[in-house]
């Protein structure tokens, strides 16, 4: 079955969604793997599929002992190659099919078996060395076509309607784009207006955000855009990945670091993960309410930088 962008360096997870010992499923370009963690921090993905009678093997359990999976129906176990295992000792070739990672501190890539046409970045891990992770804000399915996901981090003119409620941006510019290959730097300034004392109280990290600020975006092709923000209670990182589930699933997730200047305000954690949840939500249902992509017939301003994106997918 074709794939999206194939080759291209998709960062599936964050070490931190992965319990000890808990497979967790993904499905990557139609094809679903377990992945799971063991005692030692080893991160290992097997496709879902048992061999013998197609069970899910995500759906049952880690035996610690010897590091296997074991199948829901009928207790077969299997290693990280995907070999039948009997008390923890493989017999013959492997049954199942691995997927190759690539961990890199905290995040996990692949390029789900497809040969590679990036390198896996260096930013992920230069930007947030210095900073705390705060958690995992979202991890979201979305019924949209991977270009219509990536183009909606690209689009600098729907804050004002689609998260209108949410940040009450009166007006925005864009005072930098840069672009080198499949990598870009925009830098973005926002004006906004009171928010109602409803909204502070349902959303305290709006307590954070002042009136007017700057917002500094980082490019890398096609898998992540990445916010920075500095703030006068200290500085934030919000890391938006994607990757395609199939041709009309995305999957979303977002990882937000931070410095904070403060100790206390390390309090407003999960007001911040809550709030940066709030915006992918609304992104999710402006994608998911949209009708088939066509040709526009209105430019806007600031639209180079879609067409910039757009032409990346188109020629890939």
């Amino acid at each position: 079955m074709n794939s999206v962008l194939p080759g291209a360096p998709w960062l599936i997870a964050h070490r931190s969604m992965l319990g000890i010992n808990q497979p967790y499923k993904l499905t990557l370009n139609h094809q679903d793997y377990v992945l799971w963690q063991t005692t030692k921090g080893k991160i290992k993905a097997l496709s879902n599929v048992c061999p013998h009678q197609q069970a899910p093997l995500s759906n049952g359990w880690i035996c610690p002992d010897h590091d296997v999976i074991v199948c829901p129906f009928h207790t077969l176990t299997f290693n990280d190659q995907g070999q039948l295992c009997r008390d923890g000792k493989p017999e013959g070739r492997p049954l199942v099919n691995s997927l190759e990672l690539i961990v890199k501190d905290d995040f996990i890539w692949t390029y789900g078996g497809h040969e590679p046409r990036l390198p896996i970045p260096e930013l992920h891990q230069q930007l947030v060395s210095d900073y705390e992770f705060v958690g995992v804000a979202v991890s979201r399915a979305i019924q949209g076509d991977f270009l219509s996901n990536v183009l909606i981090n690209y689009d600098y003119n729907h804050q004002n309607g689609t998260h209108r409620d949410v940040l009450r941006i009166k007006d925005n510019y864009v005072s930098l784009f840069e672009q080198d290959g499949y990598q870009a730097t925009v830098i973005q300034g926002l004006n906004r207006t009171d928010n109602s004392w409803q909204e502070l109280v349902g959303n305290p990290a709006l307590l954070l955000l002042p009136k007017k600020y700057e917002i500094h975006l980082d490019y890398e092709f096609p898998s992540t855009t990445v916010v920075r923000t500095s703030l006068p209670t200290g500085n934030l990182i919000q890391m938006h990945l994607l990757y395609p589930e199939s041709f009309d699933v995305t999957r979303t997730i977002v990882l937000v670091f931070a410095q904070f200047k403060y100790s206390f305000l390390k309090a407003f954690s999960s007001a911040i993960l809550k709030g940066v949840a709030l915006v992918v939500e609304q992104d999710a249902a402006a994608i998911e309410m949209s009708y088939p992509r066509q040709i526009p017939k209105i430019r806007l301003p600031n639209e180079e930088i879609l067409a910039y994106a757009e032409r990346l997918y188109r020629d890939w």
